[in-house]
């Protein structure tokens, strides 16, 4: 983890509200991994104190990208940044994913910007030629996240929207209900991020089924490092983890949910 001065070398809108930059860093480009994230510093000075933290989305040969939603006056500080402009960055922070293994394909599941991390450990699946499925959910077909980016990446992609307005009209956790519950599909493993109940949920059918699960949690984390003891999570060997220090991946059956 070091601090760095880190060059925008593009930044552009994706969707409505959310953003990718990709940032110029050998050092980041070397030492990230999937479900790692940086701290960024979002203005100088003003009202915007503290460091967002962004997950890793995708590392490249020369640095990193990160995906983000602009939903507070950090993001929004950060969204009006130019090609050329200089980061102050801290990273890559946490604990990442663990893979499992080949021999059946993994199972990525992804709740609206979750999607950012699985990227990430979709591009090294694909490295290690591991198939897997991904399955994205989302409010509405607006919100659905790097769909065609999964599919170049071979990953057979299925989609859900709370509203029906794109693909299967309900929660992500139906159709993973469905496949493994019903179909009886067989995977290597779980890996999933999203909102507190969608894992929980997720972590429960992995447990019944007997499925070895890693969960990236979302909390905010102010510092980064575990000192400011804002982001705590309730585990089940007693007390409490911090989710930038110990995780932000955990074993899904080390949470108490």
């Amino acid at each position: 983890m070091k601090q760095l001065k880190v060059k925008i070398i593009e930044h552009k809108r994706i969707a409505r509200d959310f953003y990718k930059i990709r940032l110029r860093s050998d050092s980041l480009a070397k030492k990230s991994k999937p479900g790692q994230f940086v701290e960024i510093k979002c203005s100088e000075g003003g009202e915007v104190l503290l460091r967002r933290p962004l997950g890793v989305h995708s590392i490249l040969n020369d640095g990193i990208e990160v995906l983000y939603e602009v939903i507070g006056k950090g993001t929004e500080s950060l969204s009006v940044k130019k090609k050329g402009d200089l980061l102050d960055i801290i990273g890559p922070i946490g604990r990442g994913f663990e893979l499992y293994g080949k021999k059946d394909p993994a199972l990525l599941v992804a709740g609206g910007m979750g999607v950012a991390p699985l990227l990430c450990l979709a591009e090294k699946m694909n490295r290690k030629k591991i198939r897997s499925y991904v399955m994205i959910g989302a409010k509405t077909r607006s919100h659905i996240l790097c769909e065609k980016e999964f599919k170049r990446l071979g990953c057979f992609v299925m989609v859900s929207t709370e509203d029906g307005s794109k693909g299967h009209k309900g929660y992500v956790t139906d159709m993973m209900r469905h496949l493994l519950i019903v179909i009886r599909c067989r995977v290597s493993g779980i890996y999933a991020c999203g909102p507190h109940p969608m894992l929980k949920a997720i972590s429960h059918m992995a447990d019944a089924s007997g499925i070895p699960c890693q969960v990236s949690m979302e909390e905010r984390m102010a510092c980064g490092v575990g000192v400011c003891l804002g982001c705590p999570v309730k585990v089940n060997s007693g007390g409490y983890k911090m989710v930038c220090k110990d995780g932000p991946v955990f074993d899904s059956k080390e949470i108490a949910w």
